[in-house]
């Protein structure tokens, strides 16, 4: 495993809400931004997450609330899949999500990853 870091996993609660599938609803072009970063040396059993829109939070949590750790959430991905390098595996995100609008900017910050922050526009 190489490391950790913050993704901001958006969904278009629309479109899963119209076709009552999630596949499509989190697989548009921009939907699944990484970074700022890969942390190489980092402890990933007990880090604060957050989630801000507008510079207002609206998720908060740690990763020591996770029903499975960091490392056994690989072990369980790579008994059903073959793991290559480049391969992310999205471990969830506290409660608090919710709607956007176009011209909002979310934050995701990551203990000892830092900010991942990203507008939200309308194509």
């Amino acid at each position: 495993m190489l490391g950790y870091t913050a993704l901001n996993d958006v969904t278009a609660r629309d479109v899963r809400v119209r076709e009552g599938r999630t596949e499509r609803a989190k697989g548009f072009d921009s939907f699944c931004p990484l970074g700022p970063c890969i942390a190489t040396d980092l402890d990933p059993s007990a880090l604060s997450v957050e989630g801000l829109v507008n510079g207002v939070v609206r998720q908060s949590g740690s990763t020591k609330d996770l029903i499975f750790p960091v490392e056994d959430l690989v072990a369980r991905v790579s008994e059903v899949m073959t793991l290559v390098p480049g391969d992310v595996i999205a471990t969830g995100t506290p409660a608090g999500a919710g709607r956007l609008q176009p011209g909002d900017r979310v934050e995701v910050r990551v203990e000892g990853v830092g900010s991942l922050k990203n507008p939200v526009v309308k194509l």
